[in-house]
């Protein structure tokens, strides 16, 4: 995958006609979806194609046919600078960190954990066309020698082992929406109608005339900070603080006690020396410096490769493409810790790249309930497969229930902003020459083609249609 601004996308577009075996229901002809086989892809073309509901897996770019495909696929995007991990997550994160820290976790707790947070969403795009181009070599070279991408090599040494592991997930995995108790999931029931306080038997509950109980950590954080004001006190030369200011303090260090964890309290955490093992997330450690495009990001424990996750790093989003990993490891919940390392990942890329702040988790299927678990991952957004705005996923859940394909833009006179207008302005890739589509339809000969370019141009959208290049034959 290539940066924006350097040789331009080319792009095979192949239709979608024909219904392929789903990889979620296993309706042999129910996945219905349109497909272009990518020969190079900028960055910035590759984001705004998800944003209008494509995803990629390797150069196969797919984007499913909402209102007649057996299970409906919607873009989910993770507002990363505002996600604050579940109880659930939680409970991942604490059980890598023991252990990392004592080499003490217990394997059949782990069985209620969804292994594949993940799951590469591209086991639905089963074309035909998978493997061969119709494009010889030589009609692409004389145009740029840079037009291959990047993620060749990521095809050649793993790119078929991924999809094979990650079918496996799909075919055995069973993740599930864990919510906290006291929040039921918009749209779904709540497990409690009524709730009602009774006054305590004689001889239980709380002593009213006593002072409520503390935990010890939050008074000896207190005392700390006592001391730290005395010292403070003597370096002045006598001078006291404000009575104000010291209030000021011990509130503000009451309120960070009661603040929950992120996701950074848990990853980044100082480890005992006597830690019994050490797990590495090989990354990208200068943020967007780095460039843009494919990366691997490999989990390393006591010098043993044990995951690696494939990410797309895009000018808004962080996006996981998939997960392979060794099985051996699976009570780890490799999926789940994995995606959360990557938010904290766009997290930390936000501080170089302002503009990066989401984590794309590929498609949400509610038709699917093992699919649904990505729902978790809150504050989400689905994509409106209409008007392609995004929709807060509260607000659709309610939708899904009674209908697994939904519009979700509620303003019925709100269209496609990104819609094309004008098709004679299509970029095409003729005989190793770059022309609008308006000059290409005139010399051209035999039948129209113009349907199937149309279609095309609708999909992708004008801007992206004027950007990337359309191989003709």
């Amino acid at each position: 995958m290539a940066a924006a601004g350097s040789s331009p996308s080319i792009v095979e577009y192949f239709g979608g006609e024909d219904g392929y075996r789903c990889g979620y229901c296993k309706n042999e002809t129910g996945n219905l979806s349109h497909g272009m086989w990518a020969h190079s892809m900028t960055v910035q073309d590759y984001q705004d194609l998800i944003d209008r509901g494509w995803r990629r897996s390797g150069k196969c770019v797919y984007k499913p046919i909402m209102n007649q495909t057996c299970c409906p696929q919607y873009t989910i995007r993770c507002q990363a600078l505002r996600f604050q991990p579940s109880k659930s997550h939680k409970k991942v994160l604490k059980k890598m960190l023991k252990f990392i820290s004592k080499g003490d976790v217990s394997k059949a707790a782990s069985e209620d954990e969804p292994m594949d947070s993940h799951i590469e969403d591209a086991v639905a795009c089963d074309f035909a066309y998978k493997g061969e181009s119709h494009i010889s070599q030589s009609e692409l070279t004389p145009l740029s020698e840079d037009h291959t991408e990047r993620v060749e090599s990521e095809e050649k040494n793993t790119g078929e082992t991924k999809e094979e592991v990650n079918v496996q997930k799909v075919e055995s995995g069973c993740p599930q929406i864990c919510t906290d108790k006291d929040t039921p999931v918009p749209g779904e029931p709540s497990r409690s109608t009524k709730i009602v306080h009774a006054p305590p038997k004689p001889g239980k509950g709380a002593d009213l005339s006593k002072p409520p109980c503390r935990k010890a950590k939050d008074i000896r954080k207190e005392r700390k900070l006592q001391k730290l004001l005395q010292n403070q006190m003597c370096t002045l030369g006598g001078s006291q603080l404000q009575t104000d200011d010291q209030v000021f303090l011990l509130q503000n260090s009451k309120s960070k006690t009661n603040q929950p964890k992120t996701i950074e309290d848990f990853v980044f955490v100082s480890l005992p020396d006597d830690a019994q093992h050490k797990l590495e997330a090989e990354n990208a450690p200068n943020g967007p410096e780095c460039g843009y495009g494919s990366f691997h990001q490999q989990y390393w424990l006591d010098g043993k490769i044990i995951a690696v996750g494939v990410i797309d790093i895009l000018p808004y989003c962080v996006s996981s493409v998939y997960l392979y990993y060794d099985p051996d490891y699976s009570f780890l919940s490799l999926g789940v810790y994995s995606a959360l390392r990557e938010i904290a990942f766009t997290r930390q890329l936000h501080e170089k790249a302002p503009d990066l702040c989401f984590y794309y988790m590929g498609f949400y299927i509610h038709s699917c309930p093992k699919m649904r678990y990505k729902g978790q991952y809150r504050p989400s957004d689905l994509l409106c497969p209409e008007t392609y705005v995004w929709t807060p996923i509260e607000r659709c859940l309610p939708l899904l229930e009674h209908s697994k394909y939904c519009r979700f833009n509620q303003d019925m006179k709100a269209v496609d902003e990104g819609r094309i207008k004008d098709l004679g302005r299509v970029r095409v890739l003729h005989k190793r020459t770059i022309m609008p589509y308006s000059v290409y339809k005139k010399g051209r000969k035999g039948p129209s083609d113009e349907a199937s370019v149309q279609q095309y141009a609708s999909l992708v959208g004008q801007t992206c249609s004027e950007r990337m290049l359309l191989f003709r034959s």
